[in-house]
């Protein structure tokens, strides 16, 4: 079940061991955080103690795991921890770490999820926000065959499926159908690789802290006795003996599918990289960090626009409007060419939207760039402030009988054309009380889902003589 409200923890608890990686020891500290405060990671053991924000803008390396930095401070394999917080619903934690590298423990998240648990979840005073898909986001990367997918739900799903060309584990699909089963179903699942790797891996610097208690070791192709002796005196560990494929360690996996619930796992953590908890149905094939990284960086951006068109007005044009063109005309004192809102479609005490057609036929077209009509810009201005307008007399009893005067404009933005054929959504809120006439909006014209311009527009509502 998803959470209503934020959550951190209830008390400070902490976690030690070996980095994957780097192989240095180290310990991580979970804190409470207040609202809104994130996922934060602290490098206790740096000069000034620099904190790091766990977003996607701050991965700088995607190799054998997820590694974000700030300045010259890093955190190298975040991955794990923030699949553990995002898979208890955790928002608000500050995370001390006094090395370079989020321990491996036993490759999975299970242990950070035992921790948090222990330490108590505790609900703030303030409700999340989710980042509601809409519509299919989709990424794909033709040189690994990686490809992500988000659908629209009412909660957060994820559907991975895996292909390693392999005899030992070939392909594996696994499922993860809300926040209830993560902690059974999916944090255990400890991290894999394949025999053939390990030496690759040990000679780019990697894996410094493997061992076969902290990943499942995969063998597809027997190698020579020779060649197993080499492998281990690089790893620096005893005689490695393989009689056939299967897994290395001879450790029982915790289900049939482990590698691709450990992929599932990665997801989650490198999702949590968004900063905001999804609505939405993941489907992922053949995932990795970098195709994880990339199709968030994609999530974030929609997510910013989704949150700048948060206040956007749903204009359906079969419903009757409120105030029809004639109804307008009655209020205001505009007439052709000037009068240049069609309808309202929204009124309350606060806030009003009106609506404009905008046709070739417009009178200012004939001048205005008239090879290449656009709309100028401060006739929308002007038409954001009629529709504002009609909010300011809404509060008068004979609004036929008083005019509107705007006397001030502020921080006016022109962001996108208005043409032929757009239909403008014309938005204005009160930004403070109406005191003696005078009325304070922030206006906002919109294109679809483009705002094309807003500013701060002050009136003053004076008696008609």
């Amino acid at each position: 079940m998803l959470r209503m409200n934020q959550c951190t923890i209830k008390q400070p608890v902490s976690l030690s061991g070996i980095g994957l990686h780097t192989g240095k020891s180290v310990t991580v500290t979970f804190h409470p955080a207040p609202i809104n405060h994130g996922y934060k990671f602290r490098r206790i053991d740096l000069e000034e103690q620099p904190k790091i924000n766990a977003e996607v803008s701050r991965v700088i390396s995607t190799k054998r795991g997820t590694t974000i930095a700030t300045g010259g401070a890093e955190v190298h394999t975040v991955e794990h921890i923030l699949s553990a917080l995002a898979g208890l619903q955790i928002d608000n934690v500050l995370i001390d770490v006094d090395g370079p590298e989020i321990p491996i423990l036993d490759g999975s998240a299970a242990q950070f999820v035992d921790a948090l648990t222990n330490a108590g979840i505790e609900e703030l005073a303030m409700k999340r926000e989710y980042f509601e898909v809409k519509e299919p986001i989709s990424y794909q990367d033709p040189e690994t065959g990686a490809e992500l997918m988000v659908l629209p739900s009412d909660r957060f799903e994820i559907i991975t499926m895996i292909d390693f060309d392999s005899e030992v584990v070939g392909q594996q699909y696994a499922e993860f159908g809300g926040h209830g089963d993560y902690v059974k179903d999916i944090a255990p699942c400890r991290t894999f690789v394949f025999l053939r790797e390990l030496e690759s891996l040990f000679d780019q610097g990697l894996i410094k802290g493997g061992d076969l208690d902290n990943a499942i070791v995969i063998v597809d192709k027997v190698r020579t006795q020779a060649e197993l002796d080499e492998l281990a005196k690089k790893l620096n560990k005893p005689s490695i003996k393989v009689d056939k494929e299967g897994i290395l360690n001879t450790t029982r996996l915790h289900f049939s599918n482990e590698p691709a619930r450990h992929k599932l796992l990665d997801i989650v953590g490198d999702l949590a990289l968004l900063g905001k908890p999804i609505k939405g149905k993941v489907i992922a094939t053949k995932p990795g960090h970098a195709a994880n990284v990339e199709f968030t960086k994609i999530l974030k951006k929609k997510y910013q626009e989704q949150r700048k068109l948060k206040g956007k007005p749903h204009y359906d044009p079969d419903k009757t409007p409120l105030f029809t063109t004639t109804d307008i005309a009655n209020w205001l004192p505009h007439r052709y060419p000037f009068l240049l809102v069609d309808k309202i479609i929204e009124l309350s005490e606060n806030h009003v939207v009106g609506v404009k057609s905008v046709t070739f036929n417009e009178g200012f077209f004939q001048g205005h760039f008239p090879d290449n009509p656009v709309m100028p810009a401060v006739l929308q201005i002007e038409a954001l402030a009629q529709t504002g307008g009609i909010l300011a007399l809404s509060t008068v009893d004979d609004p036929g009988n008083w005019d509107t005067y705007f006397i001030k404009i502020e921080n006016a933005r022109f962001k996108q054309k208005v043409v032929p054929g757009d239909t403008l959504i014309l938005k204005m809120e009160l930004m403070a009380p109406i005191r003696r006439g005078i009325c304070q909006m922030y206006a906002t014209a919109y294109v679809g889902n483009k705002i094309v311009s807003e500013g701060e527009l002050t009136a003053q509502i004076v008696k008609r003589s």
